[in-house]
């Protein structure tokens, strides 16, 4: 008898993890992007990504995972705040309140973790920021949104060599100020990703239709940015190198997310997806493992090391394949045995007590 509440226990765990309330291609996607981020910062990429070449194909992680994790932070966004049917009234004005505290608490997580002194440039204050510019947009539907990701996506790289070059992010004060808003991930240009994310969750990216016409027109977007891209002169708007907020990395890594989002979902349709389940787990609670990663890092680090900021010392330690495999099966017990992802369960519980009266 006593073994009946444990086993009811688990079977919520595995519908909390497998059931219709999930989107188990999107947790696919989130996971591919947390694993894609660890592999930039743990391994060493020498060479650029050149799909006719196998030996630099792990460069593709480079600058496209925290682009396809915006992007799937714009499907997100989307899908919390009424997917194709977009909330309206109270019920918007709620969302947008709980996003505002979950973009605050982000921020507040990313401020923590660039005080451990680990040599990465923590996305979160970009996605807090990011959070933020979203909730104008939430009660428009996807035939607005859609044309606005792609007006942004053509104009802004034009605005971020602009802003760039000011004067102000040479001086210290300037240094600061971009960790602190994350400015290696700057906003003007991927809000471009996010406003896309949110477009394809108002289209329904649930919908075969949609995730076929998603992975065919992310991988045109994908082909044309990186085939124009060899073709850049010296000026940085042209470019499609991974993080230069170039026009043609825009367009080529803003493909290929999509591309990959829909690939995530045709996959899951399929009895592969739970094949790749362990990957699910860890894009059920991507701030977790995001964060998590980091921590670790900074702890062995400290302990080997002596210093969280020699990155060359820890690449040479060979962390990525343990810490990679600890978060697999880390992951995949707690979604399991435990259920939400603690820093998740976190973020929502307070954004729904702080916005509880409204």
């Amino acid at each position: 008898m006593a073994a009946a509440p444990a086993v009811t226990w688990l079977r919520s765990r595995w519908e909390r993890l497998n059931g219709p309330q999930r989107i188990g291609g999107v947790d696919l996607a989130r996971g591919l992007a947390v694993l894609g981020m660890i592999a930039a910062h743990l391994l060493w990429i020498t060479e650029p990504f050149d799909w006719t070449d196998a030996a630099t194909w792990i460069a593709v992680v480079d600058g496209r995972s925290s682009i396809l994790f915006a992007t799937l932070a714009g499907v997100s966004i989307g899908l919390v705040t009424g997917g194709r049917a977009p909330l309206t009234g109270r019920g918007l004005t709620t969302a947008r309140l709980r996003l505002v505290v979950r973009a605050i608490l982000l921020w507040i997580i990313g401020i923590v973790l660039i005080l451990t002194g680990v040599p990465v440039f923590v996305i979160l204050p970009a996605y807090a920021i990011l959070f933020l510019l979203a909730l104008p947009l939430l009660a428009l539907p996807a035939r607005v949104v859609l044309p606005l990701a792609g007006g942004l996506a053509l104009v802004m790289p034009f605005v971020q060599v602009w802003l760039d070059e000011l004067p102000f992010w040479r001086t210290v004060a300037g240094h600061d100020v971009g960790l602190l808003i994350g400015w290696h991930y700057p906003f003007p240009v991927w809000i471009a990703f996010v406003v896309a994310g949110l477009g394809v969750a108002r289209a329904g990216v649930t919908r075969l239709k949609v995730q076929g016409w998603m992975l065919a027109a992310g991988a045109v977007l994908a082909f044309a940015g990186y085939s124009l891209g060899v073709f850049e002169d010296e000026a940085s708007v042209w470019s499609a190198d991974p993080h230069s907020s170039g026009l043609f990395e825009v367009i080529g890594s803003g493909g290929f997310a999509l591309a990959v989002i829909a690939a995530s979902l045709l996959v899951c349709r399929t009895v592969l997806t739970w094949l790749v389940l362990p990957l699910r787990a860890v894009g059920a609670m991507p701030l977790t493992a995001y964060v998590a990663q980091i921590v670790a890092w900074a702890i062995v680090a400290a302990s080997v090391l002596g210093d969280t900021g020699d990155l060359a010392g820890f690449r040479d330690l060979e962390p990525f394949w343990p810490l990679t495999l600890t978060v697999l099966v880390a992951c995949t017990a707690w979604a399991l045995v435990i259920g939400r992802g603690p820093l998740e369960w976190f973020t929502d519980t307070s954004s729904r007590a702080l916005t509880r009266s409204r």
